[in-house]
């Protein structure tokens, strides 16, 4: 059983209202190929091509009946996939790049993130200028193995600071908790993802963007399976991919923007009750899915971005060496099928 956590138990009872509809028909539902996607938090606006494909019915007609789980961090959608509790998952590459190293064959098959969803906040008025000014200081995260904890460990790596020496990382939480932190000074900067800007200030907490403009262009979360799933199962994997393909088109398209928050809010009310942020948070993520060269289209990885990250990895000490596979950690075989003609 995955471990539960409230975030997780919240997000179980939210799935569970928006799956009603899907699974109306239990014959119909029978006739759908069961398909469990681990996340590693409960909130819907950054996954919005999923639960538009969902609300749009794009995964039924690819004979799917996507179901979702969440968990708390990357580390644990990994260990969920592994461990057969689930079959799709969307962790950040640090984390699955990590667990290869571990002899878990895991791969990335959707660059859902295909644009930098990590970064690095200070306060506002915070005098930090450069990375190295960080020396000494504690930095907040999420959780202690979250995707953005290598991120920020890369960053400040290649700013010449090893972790323990001249930096400490201190799992605070997200949100609330992250902002009391910093009010209270217990940290002096957060490794931050995607959300987290908009949530702070919301929380109080006015924050500006630390991230080195070296480090903006890398991917971030991606869906993935074990080897043996995608082997096993390469039509799960085409028609999931495909109905991810049509929900991020459709989500692009200005004129569906209610309809793109109305299928977060069902998967998530909570998230849906502050309406600005909710759409400041979409505004945000519909520019990170969008590929970084559309000619390769919807989520295609490139090798030398992979490079970059296991090169950083690397130094920052997050992987003790080089995979002897590093081509093996992800896949783009299924891209020109997902985009071929595709409407949604």
């Amino acid at each position: 059983m995955l471990t539960t956590t409230r975030r997780t138990a919240l997000c179980a009872a939210l799935t569970t209202a928006l799956c009603g509809f899907i699974a109306a028909t239990p014959l119909h539902a029978q006739e759908l190929k069961q398909v469990t996607v681990v996340l590693p938090h409960p909130g819907a606006i950054g996954h919005f091509p999923m639960h538009v494909a969902r609300c749009e019915g794009y995964f039924e007609k690819q004979g799917l009946n996507v179901t979702v789980q969440a968990v708390d961090g990357s580390g644990q959608v990994i260990q969920a996939i592994a461990a057969g509790q689930g079959d799709i998952g969307n962790p950040g590459p640090g984390p699955l790049l990590s667990a290869r190293a571990q002899g878990v064959d895991v791969v990335m098959f959707y660059n859902h993130f295909a644009k930098s969803q990590f970064g690095i906040l200070v306060a506002q008025d915070a005098p930090f200028k450069e990375l190295t000014e960080l020396k000494g200081k504690v930095i907040g995260v999420g959780t202690a193995d979250g995707a953005e904890v290598s991120f920020a460990r890369s960053m400040l790596t290649a700013a010449g600071m090893t972790e323990g020496t001249d930096y400490t990382f201190l799992p605070v939480g997200d949100s609330g908790p992250a902002a009391v932190a910093f009010q209270r000074g217990d940290i002096s900067a957060y490794a931050a993802a995607t959300a987290d800007a908009a949530i702070l200030r919301t929380r109080g907490m006015e924050v500006r963007d630390f991230t080195p403009e070296a480090f903006q262009g890398f991917f971030g979360n991606g869906y993935m399976a074990t080897r043996a799933y995608i082997d096993a199962n390469p039509d799960v994997i085409k028609g999931f991919g495909r109905a991810l393909v049509q929900g991020a088109i459709f989500g692009s398209d200005p004129a569906n923007r209610e309809k793109v928050l109305a299928c977060s809010a069902k998967a998530n009310p909570q998230e849906a009750e502050d309406r600005v942020m909710l759409e400041a948070l979409f505004d945000n993520i519909r520019l990170r899915v969008q590929p970084l060269d559309p000619s390769k289209g919807w989520g295609y990885y490139s090798p030398e971005a992979w490079k970059a990250w296991e090169d950083s990895l690397v130094a920052s000490g997050s992987l003790k060496a080089p995979l002897p596979d590093l081509d093996k950690a992800y896949t783009s075989e299924f891209v020109s099928y997902w985009n071929e003609g595709v409407n949604p």
